[in-house]
């Protein structure tokens, strides 16, 4: 087996851990305000994934820099490709962890509303993204070579699409599914 099967193995299982286990999390926060009907509800949610949720970025993280040290090239066009939809992405989970930390802040039931809500679309949005990227990847995108340069050398490519070019049917299904997956996977803590 050659070093660029081994590191795609690598790089494979990091991304599935990061499904499975922060997936768990994005889908008790799509179900928080489903399921949660009271407050009492809502903060057991969260306590089932309180301890964890933060560790399980980590996965995240490690995939990221995985496919950095071992596909430069193919981590530099992807994330210049999706730029925009990371950068979301990124907002999203950020909003999350906040939403996490200062949802118990004040004992106000309109402040943990807020918080709530931020923890929802916290999780909606991921969990919806991360499909769609990853149904760009496999359903491939718009990336041609440079003008003037050569064709046959990796880092001579460039995306050459835009942001809606990424919303396409596959991608939007793929969203959808990772998100009902999550959701379902969530569920399992709200029994």
């Amino acid at each position: 087996m050659d070093l660029v099967t081994v590191w795609f193995i690598l790089i494979a299982v990091l991304w599935i851990g990061y499904f499975i286990l922060d997936g768990f999390d994005l889908g008790v926060g799509v179900l928080l305000p489903v399921i949660g009907r009271d407050d009492l509800r809502r903060r057991v949610m969260i306590n089932t994934i309180g301890p964890v949720w933060d560790g399980n970025e980590v996965w995240l993280l490690v995939a990221g820099g995985a496919t950095f040290a071992a596909f430069p090239l193919w981590y530099a066009t992807m994330f210049s490709g999706f730029y925009l939809a990371f950068f979301v992405l990124l907002l999203a989970l950020i909003m999350r962890g906040v939403a996490f930390e200062y949802r118990g802040k004040k004992d106000s039931a309109s402040w943990r509303s807020r918080w709530d809500m931020a923890i929802f679309i916290g999780s909606v949005l991921p969990a919806f993204l991360f499909g769609v990227a990853f149904g760009n990847v496999v359903g491939g995108t718009a990336i041609e070579p440079l003008p003037g340069t050569d064709a046959t050398n990796a880092g001579n490519f460039n995306y050459t699409g835009n942001f809606f070019d990424l919303l396409n049917p596959f991608s939007i299904a793929l969203g959808v599914m990772t998100l009902l997956v999550f959701t379902t996977h969530g569920r399992s803590s709200s029994r």
